[in-house]
Order: structure tokens, then sequence, then C-alpha cells
């Protein structure tokens, strides 16, 4: 069962919240970064990517960008631009996009719920990025940015957060410069923070959404401090994790689209043939087209849109080939287009849903790009499927949205 447990946060001092939170610390480019937090001297992008504090000469995992880390943390925390709760607690975080709010627990988890898969990965991590917040982590003595967790949702913690939430003021009201509304509320009555604990502890299973590599990287930084620690007893914060958790039924994931730059040396009509292989194809003209059903998909090239649905041979039973990105992947982009491996080949480029579909023809028509294809979103149901089996989606099967801010709870150990 899941150990999600409450904690002191470190957290920014009242009024400081908007300037202070910063987008995840892989959403960015170094330039992109360095841009962003240009004028924001408290943005937490500057203890996030501390290579932008540094000339571009600068290796971005140089030991000294780490240990600036640390020093700017330490250093905010000193200034007051922080303040720490002096009991554990839990805090709700709500985010509002477009008229559409999504609300979740702010808390630590058990580093031994990830070894014992209790809590669940659907995707691979890549150890170069493992490593790099592993060096994080361990020069702030701290994890800043809270992994994006789900579950299954729970009817008394639906409602022991709706009671806080109409009982109480936030702690934080602001809206991000990208038109999200953030708010947060504290948990810190007894009562309440055992009662969320209790319905923790009866859900068997927790699914990693977003934030593989902080987690496998938080558990691997823990694991060498229990080595360093040789008696170590399992209630140390390091052996827990921040983590902010959503019930499934309040989850959004978009669609995540592919572009790919060529064709494999096959003439416009040759490749029209090939798809026809494997997909009934509708020439839909200049209108863009975002597919509307599981099995239908996008396709845009040389300035016309196609609807593209898979023929019945390709429904499949496995719960990972089954998903419209395996299906796109092993019956086009693989076969058709030589995409073998997607995590390393080149030539594919990935657009997440939130920049449109504008952004798919822009790529096209600028002639960098020969095709691209729009997807219907991979559903959160399926995405527990392919956890609980222990198995693993393709690379960039999901792109949930609005991403949590980093800066607004911070775990020290």
């Amino acid at each position: 069962m899941a150990d999600i447990r409450p904690f002191r946060a470190v957290r920014p001092k009242m009024g400081k919240a908007a300037d202070i939170a910063a987008l995840p610390y892989d959403v960015y480019s170094r330039q992109e970064a360095k841009a962003e937090a240009a004028d924001k001297p408290l943005s937490f992008l500057r203890i996030d990517r501390p290579e932008i504090n540094f000339d571009d000469s600068v290796d971005t995992y140089d030991p000294r960008c780490y240990e600036k880390a640390g020093e700017l943390l330490n250093s905010m925390i000193d200034a007051g631009d922080f303040t720490e709760d002096d009991s554990s607690c839990y805090y709700i975080y709500e985010l509002t996009m477009n008229g559409r709010t999504q609300t979740g627990i702010v808390a630590t988890a058990a580093v031994d719920d990830y070894n014992n898969k209790v809590i669940k990965k659907h995707e691979n991590t890549r150890e170069d990025k493992e490593i790099d917040r592993i060096r994080h982590v361990e020069a702030c003595s701290a994890q800043t940015g809270p992994i994006f967790l789900g579950y299954r949702s729970n009817d008394l913690i639906n409602e022991t957060v709706d009671i806080v939430k109409k009982d109480n003021e936030p702690l934080y009201d602001f809206e991000s410069p990208d038109g999200i509304r953030h708010r947060v509320w504290i948990i810190n009555e007894e009562e309440k923070i055992e009662r969320i604990r209790d319905e923790f502890n009866s859900i068997s299973s927790i699914y990693i959404c977003d934030g593989h590599h902080r987690c496998a990287s938080a558990v691997k930084a823990a694991e060498r401090k229990r080595a360093a620690t040789p008696d170590w007893k399992g209630d140390e914060e390091f052996n827990f994790f921040l983590s902010v958790l959503f019930p499934d039924d309040q989850l959004l994931i978009m669609d995540y689209n592919r572009a790919v730059t060529d064709l494999n040396g096959l003439s416009e009509d040759r490749f029209l043939d090939r798809v026809r292989k494997k997909f009934v194809i509708e020439e839909i003209g200049q209108e863009a087209y975002r597919p509307e059903a599981k099995g239908n998909f996008g396709m845009y090239i040389s300035g016309t849109w196609y609807h593209l649905t898979a023929k019945p041979e390709t429904k499949l039973d496995d719960p990972v080939d089954a998903l419209d990105v395996s299906v796109l992947q092993n019956e086009l982009l693989a076969p058709v287009l030589n995409i073998e491996d997607p995590r390393t080949d080149k030539r594919i480029k990935f657009v997440g849903g939130i920049r449109g579909l504008k952004e798919l023809e822009t790529l096209v028509d600028s002639r960098e790009y020969a095709v691209a294809f729009s997807m219907y979103p991979t559903n959160i149901s399926e995405l527990f499927e392919v956890a609980d089996k222990n198995e693993l989606m393709p690379p960039k099967s999901t792109w949930f949205e609005p991403k949590l801010r980093s800066g607004l709870f911070i775990h020290r150990f």
C-alpha cells in the first residue's frame, strides 16, 4: 500500500510565489531558460538550471553549476525569500487552464514504494539525465521539482480537499505568464492529515505521469544516502521524494505529435502507396485535421492534410502495441520511413499538443520536415493498464498539461 506522507515544505514567502515559480527545468533549452530568467532575479530556473548563471563556455554539467544551485537555494532561504513550516503538512495544489481545473495533494512518496512497484512507471529513463538530477539533488540537499503522480480517484480524499478549499483562503493565488492560475492551500489539521494518509495507505497502485527522470534520480540519490548512513532506519527524509498526486478523473493528456525530416528516399506518390497498405487514407485539404477517436491519425504533407484510419488487422490486444503511438511507429514510421528507434533517430521531432497543429504545418511548410502526424491523445486508463502490466510505453506517448511549477514546494533532507 502507498506510504504518502506529509512533510515540512520550504515554500515561497507570502507575496513571492509568482516571482519564484517556474516551469520544470526540462521544458527549456539552456538558451531558452537563460532568456526566460533574464529579468527575473527570483526565478527558480536559476536554481533548477544553474548553468544559466554562467557564461556559455561553462559546460551544463560542470561541478560549479551544481554548487551554484545549492548556493542560490541557501542564499534565498537566508534572505527570507522562502519560509519553512513548523510541522509536517499536506498541501493542496490547484491548477486551472482554459477554465478546466485539476487539484492535487502535495506530499512525499516512499522510495521503497517505487522499488517495490507500488509506484509504477511507464517509461524508461536515460542514465545521463538521471546523473544530472542526482548531482542537483545532492548539491541542494533537497528535491526541488515535484514528481507528477496519478491515482484512481478516492471519494474521501476528494471530499477532504473540497472542505479545505471551501473553508480556507489559499496561501498563494496567482496567474503565471502562460495564463495558468495556481492556488495553494495548507492542510495542517491532524484529523485531516490522518484521514488522507490512511486513504492513501489503502491505495495499492500509484502511477508516474510525468517526471520519470526526477523520480529515478531521487530514488538513486536516496540509495546513495543509505549507503553512506549505515544506521538508517527508513523514516529519514531522504527515504521520500517530493510529489504531487492527482486523481485520474481530473487529468488531461494532450496529443504528442510527430514530424519527420524526409520520406526515406520515396517519392510522395510512392510514400502514399506504402501508407495505404496499413491505413485507409482520406484527403481533407488545407483544414488541419485533429483525430477524434482512437485508431485515427492526421497527416500533413505538401500543404495537404489527410485523415488516416488504421486498418482492422492493426487492432491488437497487447496494451502497448494497441497504443496509437505504437501503431504509427510499428506500421508506418519504422517500415515506411525507417525510423527504427525514435529515442535516438534525429530525423524525427516530437511536438507537444500544447503547441497546436499550426506548429506541424509550420515545420512542413518550412521544408525542414517532409511530413507530420497529428495524434489522438493516449488515455489515462491506457497508461494505467501498461504500468499495471509492468510494461513500457514508446517514447513521447503522453503530454500532460498544465505543467507543475518548480519552486513552490521544496523537500529538504
